[in-house]
């Protein structure tokens, strides 16, 4: 890591900034002039900032991300890529935080974390966020519903979305909203130590809901079907993934289908004091684009 001219290195970091998320925080902690430390794996893609280093950093490191964290007091986690030992890899990171005297974690987690949450993946983010209240850090959960960006990705080539979400709703929320909420937290963090935010887009849809915007805003034709658990597993059998992948694929639908990703929050607008995209509105967007 290398030492900014005018003194010592940034004392908060961001990790994923070469992600949409991380990405977004930092180019725009950066444009209101706030220095920042880039925690990466890969040097070469870190962003090229104003204000910011980059460190190399890996989660599962524990000596690299002790050496990275050096002197940092306020680290934005964004969760790592989902894998079979991600959870592994945040526990451990959290630990390399407390010995390295980072002093408050702002953490991305998961709407409706919990150890028995229907999606699978809910439950690593529930562990890492109790790993964390255990730590004796201080710390801020951003509880992100489902993206909203990647609706209109779950169309099939025959135009349907496809999954057991039976009647069940998602208050889909979008990245830029979820960013936008970060960099407040990530501006005072003193006044967001112990909160935990549900972040969600402004309504809660069903996806045969999702799929008539999609159509009505698209112009395509498209539709929701309601899969069985048994078609679900056969048609995700096709990518060849891993066991704990396709779970967490079909597991996404089945805690729509019981509720767990229902409700709508003003989180969002509160911290930020901007209502939260819609659906329509963003694919309105991206047509205009």
């Amino acid at each position: 890591m290398s030492t900014p001219v005018d003194g010592a290195p940034p004392t908060l970091a961001v990790t994923g900034s070469t992600g949409w998320l991380g990405g977004l925080v930092a180019h725009d902690l950066s444009a209101r002039g706030v220095r920042q430390r880039l925690l990466v794996r890969d040097l070469a893609r870190a962003p090229r900032l104003a204000g910011s280093v980059a460190a190399r950093c890996s989660y599962g490191d524990g000596e690299a991300a002790r050496a990275a964290l050096e002197g940092v007091e306020m680290l934005f986690m964004v969760s790592a890529a989902e894998s079979a030992d991600r959870l592994e890899g945040h526990l451990a990171f959290v630990d390399s935080a407390a010995a390295a005297g980072v002093r408050h974690v702002v953490y991305v987690s998961f709407f409706g974390a919990a150890p028995d949450a229907t999606f699978t993946l809910a439950r690593d983010h529930a562990a890492t966020e109790e790993h964390l209240r255990a730590s004796g850090l201080a710390w801020t959960f951003l509880r992100d519903n489902l993206y909203l960006e990647f609706v209109d990705q779950l169309v099939g080539q025959d135009g349907v979305i496809r999954g057991p979400a039976d009647g069940g709703r998602a208050a889909v929320v979008s990245h830029e909203d979820v960013a936008r909420v970060a960099t407040a937290v990530l501006l005072d963090p003193a006044a967001h130590a112990g909160a935990t935010y549900d972040l969600t887009g402004p309504e809660a849809l069903t996806f045969a809901e999702m799929a008539q915007v999609v159509s009505e805003v698209t112009g395509r034709d498209v539709r929701f079907h309601d899969e069985s658990l048994e078609e679900a597993y056969a048609s995700r059998a096709v990518h060849g993934a891993p066991d704990w992948q396709v779970d967490a694929w079909v597991s996404t639908y089945t805690a729509v289908a019981r509720g767990e990703l229902d409700g709508v929050s003003g989180d969002v607008e509160r911290l930020t004091g901007r209502r939260p995209v819609s659906l329509r509105e963003h694919l309105a967007a991206q047509r205009r684009a």
